[in-house]
């Protein structure tokens, strides 16, 4: 239980008791789709009551935000910075990692956030396109630690030192479970490749633009893998 619970310390801001050792989660960085079901399931609780769709979807959206403590959503605004800084690795890697939040970071925190809010609003299941998407967010963040290579030392650097090339396997093993939702076959497909492609397009870019992997890139890849999972749902 001890990797487990310094898991969700990571991930999430529940109150948990005292505090595990970090060193718990980091060598079973495959577990990230654990904290996928429990955010997903919390969040589910309120959405379930709440008869009015675009009301839920906004509840849903605010609750898995709120829930992860924002932290996976500020890596995110530094990913849009970095993304939409212009020069060299250097420049890009400055605005990635600097404390300042400029144009880039906020359109990239709109748009995967309207994304996010429409594609709950249009799904034939609010609830089950939550989780689905939750999990698989967390799957690309599996992936990242384990292939990413840290272009500095930081939380993804100690992160990646512990994963193995095997632990993306081990974390699909963990969205198995996601099969047995009232969705599609379909849906359930197209879902598995965006959660599959989003990471390996993230790491290509990141590796062109800035060199490597931080832990801003593997945030950002988490609510951009949800957001674009959801959507994917919706329109499948």
């Amino acid at each position: 239980m001890r990797p487990f619970l310094s898991l969700l310390q990571f991930t999430t801001i529940l109150p948990l008791g005292k505090p595990q050792e970090f060193d718990h989660f980091a060598r079973y960085s495959w577990l990230y789709p654990l904290a996928g079901y429990v955010i997903a399931f919390l969040v589910a609780v309120p959405v379930f009551f709440i008869t009015d769709r675009t009301l839920a979807a906004a509840v849903a959206v605010a609750g898995v935000i709120i829930l992860s403590g924002a932290h996976h959503f500020d890596g995110l605004l530094d990913f849009g910075d970095g993304l939409m800084a212009h020069g060299d690795h250097e420049k890009r890697t400055r605005a990635l990692t600097d404390r300042y939040v400029g144009a880039g970071g906020i359109a990239a925190g709109l748009v995967v956030t309207l994304l996010l809010f429409a594609g709950l609003h249009a799904a034939a299941s609010i609830i089950s396109a939550l989780i689905i998407g939750e999990v698989c967010a967390k799957f690309s963040m599996a992936f990242l630690t384990a292939y990413g290579t840290p272009f500095k030392e930081g939380m993804h650097s100690y992160l990646h030192q512990f994963a193995r090339p095997y632990f993306p396997f081990l974390s699909i093993l963990l969205c198995l479970p996601l099969v047995f939702l009232p969705v599609t076959p379909f849906q359930l497909v197209t879902a598995a490749i965006v959660m599959i492609l989003c990471p390996i397009l993230l790491l290509k870019v990141s590796e062109k633009l800035f060199g490597g992997i931080n832990g801003d890139v593997v945030g950002a890849a988490n609510e951009i893998t949800r957001a674009l999972v959801i959507v994917a749902l919706a329109l499948a």
